[in-house]
């Protein structure tokens, strides 16, 4: 019997997945995706799908990956999307298909506890802003039950906490086998409980970054397993070229101060005058982000001479060169006393990188990459290819091992024309075999777009304005239930400012804005919302919030979309990759700046109907999309819904969703 009519056999009505998988209905998109995947695993080729929302993806790649009998790689875009995947779907599959499988979960080391870090913290005399010694205590408690040491698993835990940096260790401050708690090491169990189970889960960052650096683990694995799945893979190009190029922070060089006075001020006292050296390094940190002055936070600075646009060449040299003198005069000091403790050891290893990367950006920027600088509240000196396709080409498909490997990548948006060539070409797949699903819900009854034509146009400053006073009105109609999703974050705190002005004193209403609270927090409270009974909410959000929000039923029923998403066009890494492309006699609007808003514009889209009896409208506030001819190349990337032409219709269409809502409290 061969693979893929064990699929057949597993999806078909009265198989195994509806005997045993609770809510399992067979879909036609669904099975023929499941058939592609099992015929890439047999074939040993790579395969590119594009499975729309309502397909069921992951199980069309789970059910072949997990009947194949072979080891398997699953990478997903987040540590979220990594826990629901190996906490919920692998153990529901697993047990319908009956098969004798282990699964394991790997992050990367920041996710786990370090126990000697969590010990060196303990000795701490005083904490950074915003740590309590009770917050320590409580992670120590934890850390007394805990057997993975996964921090997600600790309740109540917020993502953001800036106790978790000291209680984490990264690639450049673990000691390894130096470090007295080795054997206890929650990172090396993970490891070594992914080097034996049949099925391991990570994520993108984890896997690009192992590309990069050989040091998660990843490395190890890859060569022995035989299917390497990335879900939602749209994200694979933007995650890895973080990781392929080079990257200074200020936030680095504190990092290492503030573990250097530590360490020596604990180990090594009265030997260095760690307070002096230690404070040139955060000195010269500070210099460098004064040296940059006030901008606003995500901003980019191109860097194509000596300094970053707009800054003075001599100051921008001095003080970089302060950077690279401060961690060189660090490594001296640590090499006295390198001899006292592996900590010593390793704060050498990671000041000398600090070093050689500050070194790095007084030369040229390399061929085929792109400098900025990242301005916040940390400086973020950059590096990076323009596209992972090299990297893809020579270190993925042709990567070492004693057997071919099938390579399976999918998501629900993967580019606007049959070859996908938006995700094949800077992904280095361009001769895969592609594949593109249909969604099985019905578009043209349970939903319609709306473009309003009497909107001031995307660049006005007024534009902004609009959009709030409009949402407050159709919000208001439907009693919350509502999405607003901004291009960008100045147009996020404009409008969220504004909508919680227009419902400040109501009683009905509560507004959310992305920033306020934890991405969870914020979903959940969303939900409660705008449940029946419960206070009506409007989200107001941006960037994270356009994909991997899954809000279905009557809780989400308008999503308003600011204006078209294109890339900013003086964002350095836009800007490079068009030039690029003018050099090859291609068009950078065409073939960059329009496929790019086409596949954010379907993932925002997405945001509205997520089940086969969610209803709601879409409305897009960007005149651009009737008035402009590239408009009809955006509007068919949308799903065909019913179009809406006044404002009088959305109205009348969102009292009929709000009657069918309440209909179905009662």
């Amino acid at each position: 019997m061969n693979l893929t009519f064990e699929v057949e056999e597993a999806f078909a009505p009265g198989g195994a997945l509806s005997r045993s998988a609770e809510y399992f209905v067979p879909r036609s998109g669904q099975t023929e995706m499941a058939v592609a995947v099992a015929q890439a695993i047999e074939g040993a080729y790579p395969l590119v799908v594009e499975a729309s929302t309502g397909v069921g993806k992951t199980f069309s790649y789970l059910v072949p990956a997990l009947l194949s009998g072979e080891r398997v790689l699953l990478s997903t875009a987040t540590k979220a999307l990594q826990d629901q995947l190996f906490g919920r779907d692998l153990p529901r599959l697993v047990e319908a298909l009956g098969l004798p499988v282990s699964t394991a979960l790997l992050k990367g080391r920041g996710s786990y506890l370090c126990l000697h870090r969590m010990e060196m913290a303990r000795l701490e005399t005083h904490f950074p802003d915003g740590i309590s010694v009770r917050s320590l205590a409580r992670i120590e408690e934890w850390s007394q039950v805990t057997r993975s040491g996964d921090l997600a698993e600790l309740p109540g835990l917020d993502e953001r906490s800036p106790v978790i940096p000291l209680v984490t260790s990264t690639r450049e401050n673990c000691l390894g086998a130096q470090c007295p708690r080795f054997r206890a090491c929650h990172v090396n169990l993970a490891r070594r409980e992914a080097m034996a189970a049949d099925v391991v889960v990570i994520n993108h960052h984890l896997f690009f970054a192992d590309l990069a650096v050989r040091e998660s683990g990843v490395a190890e694995l890859l060569p022995s397993v035989r299917i390497a799945i990335f879900d939602e893979a749209h994200q694979l190009n933007e995650i890895g070229v973080q990781f392929l190029g080079s990257n200074l922070t200020t936030g680095q060089l504190l990092d290492f101060s503030r573990d250097m006075l530590a360490a020596g001020l604990q180990l090594a006292r009265g030997l260095v005058d760690w307070n002096g050296v230690v404070a040139a390094t955060e000195q010269a940190a500070r210099e460098l982000r004064l040296c940059v002055g006030k901008h606003y936070p995500g901003t980019k600075l191109r860097w194509t001479d000596e300094a970053p646009e707009s800054l003075s060449a001599s100051d921008w040299q001095e003080a970089l060169k302060a950077v690279l003198a401060s961690c060189i005069a660090a490594c001296a000091a640590l090499d006295m006393v390198s001899e006292i403790a592996p900590d010593f050891v390793r704060l050498h290893e990671r000041g000398t990188e600090l070093a050689k990367r500050a070194e790095g950006f007084f030369n040229a920027c390399a061929p085929g990459c792109v400098r900025w600088l990242d301005v916040g509240a940390q400086l973020r000196l950059v590096e990076s290819p323009l596209d992972i396709s090299n990297a893809v080409k020579s270190k993925v498909l042709s990567g070492a091992g004693e057997f071919e490997k099938s390579w399976i990548f999918t998501s629900a948006t993967l580019g606007d024309d049959d070859k996908l060539s938006w995700f094949t070409q800077p992904c280095g797949l361009a001769d895969a075999r592609v594949l593109r699903v249909g969604s099985p819900f019905d578009y043209e009854r349970q939903a319609a777009l709306y473009i309003p034509q009497d909107f001031p146009k995307p660049a006005d400053p007024s534009h902004s304005a609009k959009v709030a006073a409009s949402a407050a009105v159709w919000s208001r109609q439907l009693g919350g239930r509502t999405m607003v999703l901004t291009t960008t974050l100045r147009a996020l705190r404009t409008i969220g400012d504004a909508l919680r002005s227009a419902f400040e004193h109501s009683s009905e209403m509560e507004v959310l804005v992305q920033g306020n609270m934890p991405k969870r927090v914020l979903i959940e409270r969303f939900r409660q919302g705008n449940t029946c009974g419960g206070k009506g909410c409007v989200l107001v959000a941006s960037a994270s919030f356009w994909e991997g929000i899954d809000v279905p039923g009557d809780a989400l029923q308008l999503v308003i979309i600011d204006k078209l998403p294109f890339p900013p066009p003086n964002d350095p890494l836009a800007e490079a990759r068009s030039k690029l492309l003018e050099l090859q006699g291609r068009s950078a609007f065409n073939d960059y700046f329009l496929p790019e808003a086409a596949v954010a514009l379907k993932q925002g889209a997405g945001r509205l109907i997520r089940r086969e009896t969610d209803q709601g409208v879409l409305v897009v506030c960007d005149g651009r999309l009737t008035s402009m001819g590239y408009g009809r190349r955006l509007l068919r990337a949308l799903p065909a819904m019913q179009r809406l032409t006044t404002e009088q219709a959305l109205m009348e269409r969102l009292q009929e969703l709000t009657r069918i809502c309440t209909t179905g409290c009662l």
